[in-house]
């Protein structure tokens, strides 16, 4: 009488692995936030930082040094996941943030500090990568838009309030704390993925018939190789045209070593058993083609994150609260965009439903030179809140999509080749485009300056009316660039991508 039925156990099983799942899904969701945090909190509190730790000089480091650290580690977490499992990966990539962290918090001069955000950075690569991943392994294909749809909101939200959060801590506490609140965030998050996440015992994909695999030893050289090349390559584009111009003996010489680190990277990756970045990642056209679409996605951002901002201030003569705005509300459109993306892909497929998104986004970008001079406030906002409705469109279909059309085991290095295309992407873009903007400067006020010695003028209240039409046509061209790169990712879509992805069973 008092036994259970097979039925019941099933509930209850059941009923656990929903809760399971609930808690891995809110640990994802911490550690979301905090790879986003640190991508812009430093910002606003940088005087406090110099005027405590000094060396004005190079504090572009603490943000450059973080990027690269994530961008050129994401195919070695891909492929340390597909090897190892995601647990002990995340496990280790939310520890090394958290030591990252508390070393930050701490540092007693800027070159420790920088030394330490790249520390963070390292752990930043394994919680980008590793979350994306775990969120495609945990839902099957019909609810994966649900999931990043969660994501994608956990990071438009915490990128946007960042800054606020870096000022208010800066103003009222102490920038130390900019580091240390990650500590009980990241624990928790720790806490929740050692004790709820269970992976199940898989075989690769390559032996599923067999009875057991031996794992593959890891490919340290190609490890070690990718993150030299891109190190080298990505501090060539970061500080080009900053600390030193594109054409002279350092940039050359940085360039001229990154290339021939891509050769050595050719060399090692073929003879490697299992290299960290495999030759089908784009021999593939699925892969290849979202690899290339979302780097034109990173690209395109560049101009609405880092150049609106400075249009709103110098051009609609905005406070720093409301420039703000008028970047945030794309943050409101984007998710809700990307969850009901899952409606048009069941219709029209991903590829189509994706080359409608960039197709609009080509447009809105395209429409931004047009705006009347100077404008109102709520005309930018207005394209920036349709953007983020047609990018939502663009990005979440190709992620599904292309994490569908591979097994567990090469998911990981799928979704790190993608993050990787998207993130170089974007260091790409803020080279180009900034380049391109202080030309238009030059050009219009006849060498006069550059757009960052402009826009200081034009804060102090000393920049004139010609500054001000100048900057408006620097951001002007900068929109229309990010518009060439979306007619780009619409045309890698068309004629690379094929119209029906070859998805998998779940």
């Amino acid at each position: 009488m008092g036994g259970t039925t097979p039925a019941t156990r099933d509930e209850a099983a059941q009923r656990a692995g929903t809760r399971h799942r609930g808690a891995v899904v809110a640990a994802l969701m911490l550690a979301m936030a905090l790879a986003a945090l640190d991508s812009t909190i430093v910002s606003t509190a940088v005087p406090q930082i110099v005027g405590d730790l000094g060396g004005f000089s190079v504090f572009s480091w603490l943000f450059s040094g973080y990027l690269l650290a994530v961008t050129v580690t994401l195919p070695v977490y891909g492929k340390l996941s597909d090897t190892f499992g995601r647990k002990p990966v995340l496990v280790v990539g939310a520890a090394v943030f958290l030591l990252g962290s508390l070393l930050c918090a701490v540092a007693w001069n800027m070159a420790a500090l920088i030394a330490f955000r790249i520390v963070q950075g390292l752990g930043g690569g394994a919680l980008q990568g590793t979350v994306q991943t775990l969120a495609a392994d945990l839902y099957p294909l019909k609810d994966r838009p649900r999931i990043q749809s969660k994501l994608s909101t956990v990071w438009a939200v915490s990128a946007v309030a960042g800054p606020g959060l870096g000022g208010v801590l800066a103003a009222y506490a102490d920038w130390r704390w900019i580091f240390l609140v990650n500590l009980p965030i990241g624990a928790v998050a720790l806490w929740l993925i050692v004790r709820h996440l269970r992976e199940p015992q898989r075989e690769s994909d390559r032996a599923a018939g067999a009875a057991a695999t031996v794992r593959a030893r890891v490919d340290w050289a190609g490890a070690l190789a990718v993150f030299a090349c891109g190190g080298v390559l990505l501090t060539a584009l970061v500080q080009g045209g900053v600390a030193w111009p594109w054409l002279s003996a350092p940039s050359l010489a940085l360039f001229g070593t990154g290339l021939a680190l891509v050769a050595v990277v050719v060399v090692v990756e073929r003879r490697a058993t299992e290299p960290i970045i495999p030759g089908w990642v784009w021999r593939r056209r699925t892969i290849a083609a979202v690899n290339l679409a979302l780097g034109a996605l990173g690209l395109l951002m560049v101009a609405p994150t880092v150049f609106l901002p400075t249009y709103a201030q110098s051009v609609l003569g905005l406070a720093p609260v409301a420039a703000g705005f008028v970047l945030s509300v794309w943050t409101l459109s984007w998710p809700v965009s990307a969850a009901f993306s899952q409606h048009v892909y069941r219709r029209i497929g991903f590829r189509d439903t994706a080359l409608l998104g960039i197709g609009t986004a080509a447009l809105i970008l395209f429409a931004f030179p047009f705006l009347p001079y100077p404008g109102e406030a709520w005309q930018p906002a207005l394209l920036m809140l349709l953007l983020g409705a047609a990018l939502g469109l663009f990005q979440l279909p190709l992620i599904v999509g292309v994490q569908s059309t591979v097994g567990w085991a090469e998911r990981g290095t799928t979704t790190a080749s993608v993050l990787f295309c998207r993130q170089t992407g974007q260091t790409v873009g803020a080279s180009v485009f900034g380049a391109v903007a202080n030309g238009v400067l030059a050009a219009r006020l006849g060498g006069a300056g550059d757009l960052d010695s402009v826009t200081r003028a034009w804060d102090a209240g000393t920049a004139p009316e010609a500054a001000r039409r100048a900057i408006a046509d620097a951001v002007h061209a900068v929109y229309l660039g990010a518009a060439c790169a979306a007619a780009l990712a619409f045309l890698v879509l068309l004629c690379v991508a094929p119209r029906r992805f070859p998805v998998l069973g779940d």
